[in-house]
């Protein structure tokens, strides 16, 4: 029997060791490869899109690299996840660097927090780093993981998603902000799953275990 295979997807912006190795701890069964390669990508059962760093240097490395072609076909036929920057390029733009076109997968924008951010009176830092709560709305990745549980965020932007039923997951940090998205077989959080102990590693069996259905 062939055991399953999830390509994580390297175009040289993302932390591929730890999220590499938090998905082959979760599933022992699965084989996780850490490749560049469309055809071991196309090839996959699940893949996974990271990212981290600034979305202008991301974009330009998934184009330069083809990964944009290779990630519009792996979303026609199987379980996708995208993981921090990896979910603000599934966005149409983004704000950073001046304003950057993302992969346009999902309508909606990715903002800056602001300079100005705040909460009862308080400033608050920028980027927002640390554990926060996550507001679950009804998706399969979900299962065995209490609602509002936290997890490991490190971001300046945030995505604001235009079309709410797509929002499979909410944040807050002086502002709401969408903490997750999804949509038929692809799914994808701003936080870092792989850091984020066991709400984090469960997250990621139920991506291995899911059929793409939501």
């Amino acid at each position: 029997m062939t055991s399953k295979v999830c390509a994580v997807i390297d175009y040289g912006m993302g932390n591929l060791h730890s999220a590499h190795g938090a998905l082959q701890a979760v599933a022992p069964g699965t084989q996780v490869l850490v490749t560049s390669d469309p055809k071991v990508i196309m090839a996959a059962d699940h893949v996974v899109l990271p990212g981290v760093g600034a979305i202008r240097d991301c974009m330009a490395e998934i184009r330069a690299q083809g990964i944009d072609q290779v990630v519009a076909e792996v979303r026609k036929t199987k379980p996708l996840l995208g993981i921090c920057v990896g979910m603000q390029a599934m966005m149409d733009r983004s704000e950073e660097n001046g304003g950057v076109d993302c992969l346009g997968m999902f309508p909606g924008q990715v903002r800056f927090f602001g300079n100005d951010l705040s909460e009862n009176g308080e400033k608050l830092k920028v980027p927002h780093m640390g554990w926060n709560q996550v507001e679950q709305l009804a998706h399969p990745l979900w299962k065995d993981i209490a609602d509002n549980s936290r997890f490991y965020f490190v971001h300046s932007y945030c995505v604001s998603a235009e079309r709410p039923e797509q929002v499979k997951g909410r944040g807050h940090y002086g502002v709401d902000f969408a903490a997750a998205i999804g949509e038929d077989n692809v799914f994808a959080v701003q936080f870092h799953p792989e850091k984020s102990h066991n709400a984090g590693l469960t997250l990621l069996k139920n991506f291995l275990e899911w059929d793409g259905q939501a």
